[in-house]
């Protein structure tokens, strides 16, 4: 596996290391090993899935708080998607700083979002499938968001927002009062 750490300490994209021969490729997609040997020590409690149908589509932009804080590992497997990590760690000196990567099926490329980031992606064109395990079980009274077009954190997404979930568009302007 390729670690490539982002802007934000302890946020990688991560690619599958090709050993490749007539019949295709084979890769590892996890490895706890590597995952160790770059500081990355979590478990995986729950393997999550969506399905997008239409180009522009936002999920998230989303977090859990203590004790239920999860990490996710990103995995766009059908269409393209831009992945979204946002840094929430006051302590951070890439606090409310935010990264964007590109994932799809070609490029085989995935996110490890850490503890104490907020996620969420959109769908670049139509009918994306997204597979991610996460750290943590998902806990409703843990959840929170941040809209996805909060000016505090300013997120420049690379195409036109179509269809964002009633949810989603409620959540007020962010404030530090959100990570408890």
């Amino acid at each position: 596996m390729i670690f490539t750490e982002t802007k934000l300490k302890g946020a990688f994209v991560v690619e599958i290391k090709k050993l490749e021969d007539e019949r295709g490729f084979f890769g590892r997609a996890w490895c706890q090993q590597e995952f160790e040997a770059h500081g990355i020590k979590t478990k995986i409690c729950q393997i999550n899935t969506s399905f997008t149908k239409k180009k522009g589509t936002i999920r998230g932009v989303h977090f859990q708080v203590d004790p239920y804080q999860e990490a996710k590992f990103i995995r766009c497997t059908k269409g393209r998607i831009f992945d979204v990590m946002v840094d929430l760690r006051p302590d951070s000196p890439t606090f409310l700083q935010w990264v964007g990567n590109e994932l799809s099926e070609d490029n085989y490329k995935m996110a490890y979002v850490p503890e104490n980031f907020a996620h969420g992606f959109v769908s670049l064109v139509d009918n994306c499938e997204v597979y991610y395990p996460v750290s943590q079980f998902y806990t409703p009274g843990a959840e929170r968001g941040m809209r996805w077009n909060d000016p505090v954190i300013n997120i420049k997404w690379p195409i036109d927002i179509i269809n964002i979930s009633d949810k989603d568009k409620s959540h007020p302007d962010f404030d530090l009062s959100g990570l408890k």
